[in-house]
């Protein structure tokens, strides 16, 4: 099995790189001039998209071809307050550059909206800022121009005193979405309300393919390894929405996020780094049934923690490791 890895964001590598600069809307609203104000947010968000091309070329030369943008890269992009400002012309040379390397070098790139976006909300003005920020994420993948093999990755969301009449509300919400939302939609299991199985329910019945987060299991299920899911899992990525814009021939590889927990007596949040031990023995069940997977790190030291990841691998070598690239190893099973 082919394996690619990828981190979140930022980098602790590449020096004053952040995609996430910003400003508050307090700030903002103490500004006298409100289009010079604007045009301010603007600098800033070119700031993070030329910063993000920074961290893509970082990624290229050292072989990871796996990304997760930054949500932040237009800051107060959908405040409320600036409904009538649209900042996509201003930024449409940064977008295209980023989309155009993305292409060349065939990278796997995604977002993760935040988790106030939730679809399972029993709220109407919840659900109306959740798809306004999702459209606003489609929109930067359109301005980069990127198919729907660009992935936004959500959470079902709360379960607000009734888990199964929530997950319905998820569903019949999903439906509702524009077309063009809903093939950029990828779903994953949570650390607190729905479970694996649960998430996995959600997916087959929205045609949505799910991303398996094995830290969440672990600390959200009730012992069974993730590895017992994953080939019910991996079936979500054979669905048509997740094939959407995917050529004859070709394959969009499942994917999923990895993570260490903090410590003992903190579980759930995520470690500098990652075990390669309890990941290793993951990837090689997963082998079992899958040709390629493709694994988004979540620890706190970024793109550092992806190399040291890779040079822990290293020591597998010759017991089922082969290392390929900086970012990418083949696994036996």
């Amino acid at each position: 099995m082919i394996v690619r890895f990828g981190y979140v964001a930022m980098s602790l590598e590449i020096q004053d790189s952040s995609p996430s600069k910003t400003m508050t809307m307090a700030r903002f609203a103490k500004l006298p001039d409100r289009e010079a104000g604007l045009r301010q947010l603007e600098r800033i968000a070119e700031t993070n998209l030329r910063n993000t091309i920074r961290l893509l070329r970082h990624n290229i030369a050292e072989g990871i071809e796996m990304y997760r943008f930054s949500s932040k890269l237009i800051p107060l992009a959908t405040h409320t307050d600036l409904a009538d400002w649209d900042p996509f012309v201003a930024l449409a040379e940064p977008f295209a550059e980023i989309g155009e390397i993305v292409r060349r070098h065939k990278l796997r790139v995604s977002f993760h909206p935040d988790h106030y976006t939730v679809l399972s909300t029993p709220r109407p003005e919840v659900l109306v800022s959740s798809v306004r920020d999702l459209r606003y994420h489609v929109r930067m993948l359109e301005a980069m121009g990127l198919d729907a093999r660009a992935k936004n990755n959500i959470h079902i969301g709360g379960a607000y005193g009734n888990k199964p009449e929530a997950a319905d509300r998820f569903v019949d919400h999903f439906a509702a979405l524009d077309p063009d939302i809903q093939c950029r939609l990828t779903l994953e299991n949570d650390d607190k309300t729905f479970t694996a199985g649960e998430t996995l329910a959600a997916a087959q019945r929205t045609g949505l393919p799910m991303v398996l987060d094995i830290h969440h299991h672990w600390v959200n299920s009730a012992g069974e390894p993730a590895s017992d899911w994953w080939p019910e899992v991996a079936r979500t990525w054979e669905s048509p929405l997740a094939r959407t814009d995917v050529p004859e021939g070709e394959h969009l590889p499942p994917k999923i996020h990895a993570s260490s927990p903090r410590s003992e007596t903190d579980r759930r949040s995520h470690a500098d780094g990652v075990e390669a031990g309890p990941l290793l023995d993951f990837l090689r069940e997963a082998a079992r049934t899958s040709s390629h997977l493709d694994v988004m790190l979540e620890a706190k030291h970024k793109d550092r923690a992806l190399l040291q990841l890779m040079q822990d691998l290293a020591s597998y070598t010759g017991d089922g490791v082969k290392m390929l690239s900086g970012g990418k190893i083949e696994v036996q099973p």
